[in-house]
């Protein structure tokens, strides 16, 4: 089936505002619910937990591979390569991972399949792929899955829902298997400009712009109590970030007498840091913060959950997410640039989100749950 949107006569179904959707089928989820990563994993969850409460059973699709795992830990246990982690920060970042490793057991999932063999899965009525960018061939270890694409998923239909290809940009390199793969999805949505852009050049259709499962279905993140033991504080989450952009934080930290929690990863230019927080540890801190600073796509969208103000950088990895998040929500002006960042850090964290912000989300929100409602109403037949 090739994917259906405005141009081929199809719109999505708009509900009438209190509307519940009730479909009746089961529903698979497959995204990357198992990295070390509080986006991913928040992301999983919240899409789950949304559409269970709709009265459906909802499944998160287990796919394991021993090589993934592998790399995966490699990766929580030196996230800023090429610099190795510091002495004495080892220890935090394996209780961070021993912490993940509980969350996940939590999760609604399916019995574990080989994440190359997903014949073993029973047939669900409908497979909603993503989000998160499970269709990025650059992707360091799930790059060239090809259950992402579709292949060998046992599902009546395959839609996916704020899929991305994350930093992967290069149309001509989804000709072939991957162009077909794309071309059986009954249904697309995207989160961002670039993947959407890819859409349209290799199937010649323009698939949805949704909201990240975050924000679309942010009961689970809105009900974290707030961490108030280092209060007041700001959250710093992310790594790596330039020079110039953690003076510039250190110095507007230092104005308030804000303390900087540095949640999940290690940044010398912070007060404390929080390296060993789990999934709802994290949730916690940012909802507890005075203002965010980040370069990770789910640092903005919790802090936009949470309407904090942010101030966020790009980086060559993410720049592709970010750009496209703010750019779709009119928040431009909270990526800060080096040339003047000390008086745009002072102009995005003073006031709160702009209601602009605020109006495009609940936009979205809209347009996604038409989105969700028109997916969903052949399985509720």
């Amino acid at each position: 089936m090739r994917p259906t949107s405005s141009r081929d006569g199809r719109s999505p179904v708009s509900l009438p505002s209190g509307t519940a959707l009730s479909p009746k089928g089961r529903i698979g989820i497959l995204t990357f619910h198992r990295c070390i990563n509080y986006g991913s994993y928040w992301q999983a969850r919240c899409l789950v937990e949304g559409l269970d409460g709709i009265g459906s059973e909802v499944l998160l699709l287990e796919h394991r591979s021993p090589r993934v795992e592998r790399a995966e830990w490699r990766c929580a246990l030196q996230p800023e390569l090429p610099d190795l982690t510091r002495p004495g920060a080892r220890a935090g970042y394996s209780r961070k991972i021993r912490k993940f490793l509980d969350a996940f057991e939590v999760l609604p999932c399916t019995e574990p399949f080989p994440l190359d063999d997903p014949t073993e899965l029973d047939v669900f009525d409908l497979v909603l792929v993503g989000s998160d960018e499970v269709w990025n061939l650059n992707h360091p270890w799930y790059g060239g899955s090809s259950i992402f694409y579709g292949e060998g998923l046992p599902a009546r239909c395959l839609a996916s829902y704020a899929a991305s290809f994350g930093n992967f940009t290069t149309a001509g390199l989804l000709r072939g298997r991957w162009a077909d793969g794309l071309g059986d999805f009954s249904v697309i949505s995207v989160r961002d400009y670039n993947s959407r852009r890819l859409i349209e050049e290799v199937l010649g259709i323009t698939p949805a712009l949704v909201l990240d499962p975050c924000l679309q279905f942010p009961e689970s993140i809105e009900g974290i109590a707030p961490h108030e033991a280092d209060a007041p504080f700001a959250v710093v989450y992310g790594h790596s970030f330039p020079a110039w952009f953690a003076s510039a934080v250190r110095r507007w930290a230092d104005r308030r007498g804000l303390r900087l929690l540095s949640v999940g990863y290690h940044n010398e230019f912070a007060d404390r840091q929080w390296l060993d927080a789990g999934p709802e540890e994290f949730a916690a801190a940012m909802a507890g913060a005075e203002a965010v600073f980040t370069n990770f796509f789910h640092g903005c969208v919790v802090a936009l959950v949470d309407e904090k103000p942010f101030a966020c950088v790009l980086s060559d990895y993410r720049s592709n997410k970010l750009g496209d998040l703010t750019s779709m929500l009119g928040a431009e002006h909270h990526v800060i640039a080096p040339e003047n960042a000390e008086k745009q850090m002072e102009a995005v964290l003073s006031e709160p989100l702009s209601s602009s912000i605020n109006r495009r989300v609940a936009g979205l929100r809209r347009s996604s749950e038409a989105f969700l409602a028109h997916v969903l109403a052949p399985v509720s037949a």
